[in-house]
């Protein structure tokens, strides 16, 4: 990570931190004097993220494929006070887990959705995100489902203007989704979210921007048209029966 200002003693929660991109992203906020709380989806889950990183601040648990659980992990969230930035790490392959924390959640600073140069594959049409009608193809719907993070990014720094929301794509990293061939570094995959978080360099503080290294990258232009994210922030809120506050 280079070399650059930051806001001491910023409390992030990062979701999906038990292993890969989240607890190494952690592990650097935690390295800076931040103060984490990871998550996981199951005690077994916590109990190895504690050992893996016994300075985090808390842990909170919640199988967040469930609708039922993202209500107990943003709960669990809320009670434990305000986040200065909150991280959406977790690697479920839909929009909805991001968009309902994103609504439960009290309102951080900062935003930060994990997206993937995949994204420019994706298809940004809501006729059938679910795959309910589609003959299935995984790696489509993984494309698909990275272009969704970052129109959900976009559209909700359009709808919090005075949050910073971006996206991050990590590189091809050594994770379990990745491989352990992946070519990219996992400690530099993690570097830009937790700049992101915490780092008050003008660079870092902007919003509605898809990052990749520490610098800003285009992304798909399906991903800027705010049809679309207002198509999906409100296809989301119908599927989920949450609205993203005003």
């Amino acid at each position: 990570m280079t070399q650059t200002s930051q806001s001491k003693g910023s409390r992030v929660f990062i979701t999906g931190s038990s292993d890969g991109l989240g607890l190494a992203a952690a592990r650097l906020l935690v390295e800076q004097g931040h103060r984490v709380t990871l998550h996981t989806r199951n005690h077994a889950r916590a109990n190895d993220a504690k050992r893996a990183l016994p300075e985090a601040e808390s842990i909170v648990v919640g199988d967040v494929s469930s609708i039922d659980e993202m209500r107990s992990v943003a709960d669990q969230v809320n009670a434990a006070g305000s986040y200065d930035a909150v991280i959406h790490n977790v690697g479920v392959g839909y929009v909805l887990a991001p968009y309902r924390l994103t609504a439960l959640i009290r309102r951080p600073a900062r935003l930060f959705y994990l997206s993937s140069g995949m994204h420019s594959g994706g298809d940004g049409r809501l006729d059938d995100p679910q795959w309910k009608s589609r003959r299935w193809n995984g790696s489509q719907a993984y494309s698909d489902s990275k272009l969704f993070d970052l129109m959900l990014a976009f559209g909700v720094a359009r709808r919090w203007p005075k949050v910073l929301s971006n996206a991050v794509d990590p590189g091809w990293v050594p994770t379990k989704m990745g491989g352990a061939g992946a070519p990219d570094d996992l400690r530099s995959g993690a570097a830009t979210q937790a700049w992101l978080a915490v780092s008050s360099d003008r660079a870092a503080m902007v919003t509605g921007e898809y990052f990749y290294h520490q610098k800003t990258r285009r992304p798909k232009a399906a991903a800027q048209r705010t049809d679309l994210q207002d198509g999906l922030l409100d296809y989301c809120a119908d599927l989920t029966g949450v609205s993203l506050p005003e």
